[in-house]
C-alpha cells in the first residue's frame, strides 16, 4: 500500500533561467505561464531542456532545481529502501517514539493488501496485542515496559507518513532504478513520477 497525495512542482522557470546562463541565451527563452498558474515549457525551452537531459548528468544540473514535494504513506519495509536516496532528498516523517501510542491500532494502520486469510490473522492477533500495549501505557505512562513492547514488535507493514523533498534529478534515478522492483509501491511510485509535468522528456530520457 502506498498513498501520494498533496504533490507540488517548483522552480521551473529559474531552473530553465540557469540552464541557459552557459551561453548566454535568455534573449530566446519563450515559456510562460497558464491561466492556471503552471509553467508552461516554450518550445524553444523545451528543445534545450530535452537536449541537456538526455546528455547526461553532467549536462543536466538544472533539473536537480526542479524541485517535488509530496506527501507520501507507505510502510516501513518500503520506507527503509526509500532510505537509499539521501542525497538531494528531505524528509519530515511522523514519529513512531512520540505518537504510537496517540490511537488505537487497527487494520488500516498497515498494509495488508496481499496477505492471504493466515496473514490476516497473524496480523490482527499482532494488532490486539499491540492495543493491549498500548492501553497499558496511556494508563500509566512510566511503564515504559509496555512502550517498548509497541516499539519492538512493531510490525514492518506499519505505516508511516512523510513529507518528502526531492528534484528531478533524483526521479531519474529512482525512476529506472525501481520500475521493475517486485514491490508493487514502487510500481505505483513510478507511475506517480511519470504523471508529472514533462516527466516524459526530462525523467524518462533513457526512452528517448
Amino acid at each position: 500500500m502506498i498513498n501520494i497525495e498533496r504533490t507540488s512542482v517548483m522552480n521551473f522557470e529559474n531552473a530553465i533561467r540557469g540552464a541557459r546562463n552557459p551561453m548566454n541565451s535568455w534573449a530566446r527563452m519563450d515559456s510562460t505561464y497558464d491561466e492556471e498558474g503552471r509553467f508552461c515549457l516554450g518550445e524553444n525551452d523545451l528543445d534545450l531542456a530535452k537536449r541537456l537531459a538526455h546528455a547526461g548528468s553532467d549536462h543536466r544540473k538544472f533539473l536537480r532545481q526542479i524541485f517535488v514535494s509530496v506527501d507520501i504513506t507507505a510502510p516501513l519495509y518500503w520506507w527503509k529502501e526509500f532510505d537509499t536516496y539521501k542525497v538531494g532528498t528531505v524528509a519530515n516523517s511522523t514519529s513512531t517514539m512520540h505518537k504510537i501510542h496517540a490511537k488505537a491500532f487497527e487494520r488500516a494502520d498497515f498494509s495488508h493488501d496481499r496477505l492471504d486469510e493466515g496473514g490476516l490473522v497473524a496480523l490482527d492477533a499482532m494488532i490486539a496485542y499491540l492495543e493491549v500495549e498500548r492501553e497499558k501505557f496511556v494508563a500509566n505512562k512510566a511503564n515504559k515496559q509496555a512502550w517498548h513492547n509497541m516499539i519492538q514488535l512493531l510490525p514492518s507493514s506499519y505505516n508511516q507518513m512523510r513529507t518528502v523533498t526531492l528534484n528531478y534529478e533524483n526521479l531519474i534515478n529512482i525512476y529506472y532504478a525501481r520500475r521493475s522492483h517486485k514491490l508493487a509501491e514502487w510500481h505505483m511510485l513510478c507511475d506517480w513520477i511519470m504523471s508529472l509535468p514533462y516527466a516524459k522528456e526530462l525523467i524518462a530520457v533513457k526512452e528517448n
